[in-house]
């Protein structure tokens, strides 16, 4: 499969100690405090259907203090300013996530799909992409985080016969399709992510 040379070929090249570097920031997120873990959830909040480099200089600019207790407005001009979408719902679904502050607390006993279910149950603007995202940013290994890029190489690969709409059965079903690839390569579905994003985009993001 073109997709799996493709991947070896990053394997042997400079590509790989970048993602072994992102992958050592991930595990060392188990250590920060919950503050910095609902950073990482608004982060992921902002992703949805919205490009990650500009959610990403939204939380460079914001912070967790930003994230944690300005006001709506401010949240939602930062939006705006960084031409990011959806500014208005993004900044809603931030601050009503705030009751949630304490999330790595809530999470830490729970296994990554029981983690995943809740995230999706209780924050807005969470789906399972985004929930898988943010599982993903802060330790867990073993989750896929299904968004354009991944699928579509999928698509392009013949993995996926077709783009299908990503209902809860749909998006498991392609999870476990994406688990057996990343077992083929001997590898996470986390190390999977990065480098199949690499080949899609030419960015190691997060």
């Amino acid at each position: 499969m073109k997709l799996i040379r493709n991947i070896n070929e990053l394997r042997e090249s400079r590509v790989k100690s970048i993602v072994k570097k992102r992958l050592k920031e991930f595990e060392s997120f188990k250590n920060k405090p919950s503050k910095e873990w609902f950073s990482e959830l608004c982060f992921c909040i902002l992703t949805a259907n919205s490009k990650a480099v500009t959610a990403l200089q939204i939380q460079k600019e914001l912070g967790a203090k930003g994230f944690c207790s300005y006001y709506f407005r401010d949240i939602r001009n930062s939006i705006k300013k960084n031409k990011h979408r959806f500014h208005n719902n993004k900044a809603k679904y931030i601050t009503e996530a705030r009751c949630h502050v304490d999330i790595k607390q809530k999470l830490k006993s729970m296994k990554d799909t029981e983690a995943r279910e809740w995230l999706i149950k209780n924050i807005k603007g969470v789906g399972y992409k985004e929930a898988s995202h943010f599982l993903r940013n802060v330790g867990c290994k073993n989750l896929a985080i299904l968004d354009r890029h991944i699928i579509n190489l999928m698509h392009e690969n013949r993995i996926l016969k077709q783009k299908p709409n990503l209902t809860k059965k749909n998006y498991l079903k392609i999870e476990e399709k994406f688990k057996n690839l990343a077992v083929r390569l001997s590898m996470s579905p986390a190390e999977l992510d990065l480098y199949m994003w690499y080949l899609k985009t030419g960015n190691v993001l997060k």
